[in-house]
């Protein structure tokens, strides 16, 4: 059985915003996403991003006393899978996520890995998209990206 991704808001609405949102359906195959990150992302979904509600609603609940509904509803649904990965770029939903013991990316690592795939030549083009939005992360980090993935 393949993986089960499960994608939060903020990874499609970067990967929409860069005009490379077909990159998430040619690394993962299929996402699965919840509808409250559905509705928080406010426009039409692929056929294969499947939405899922998540069945323990008092959970989701708790989760959304340590971060915001859709990325508590991701984390809820990642619950309910025994190989799963979420795609966070929160901070502190990804902390947690990974308190939880979930194997999280996020939108520089969907780019690693389609590089890694040979579905993208270089990953630093796209890097540079995804800085002219509000996407925010430290230098450091962008450096050893490109470090790994030798540009």
């Amino acid at each position: 059985m393949h993986r089960i991704v499960i994608s939060d808001t903020s990874t499609l609405i970067l990967f929409h915003k860069i005009d490379e949102f077909s990159l998430l359906e040619k690394v993962y195959g299929e996402l699965i996403t919840t509808p409250e990150i559905a509705e928080e992302f406010g426009e039409k979904l692929p056929d294969w991003v499947k939405i899922q509600s998540v069945r323990d609603t008092k959970y989701q609940k708790f989760l959304e006393t340590q971060v915001d509904y859709a990325e508590a509803s991701a984390i809820a649904l990642a619950a309910e899978f025994e190989d799963v990965t979420l795609l966070l770029d929160d901070l502190k939903a990804r902390k947690l996520a990974t308190q939880l013991h979930f194997k999280v990316t996020g939108a520089l690592g969907v780019i690693h890995k389609a590089k890694q795939m040979s579905i993208i030549p270089k990953v630093k083009p796209l890097i540079n998209k995804l800085l002219k939005t509000d996407f925010r992360i430290a230098d450091n980090i962008i450096q050893e990206i490109l470090k790994l993935n030798n540009e």
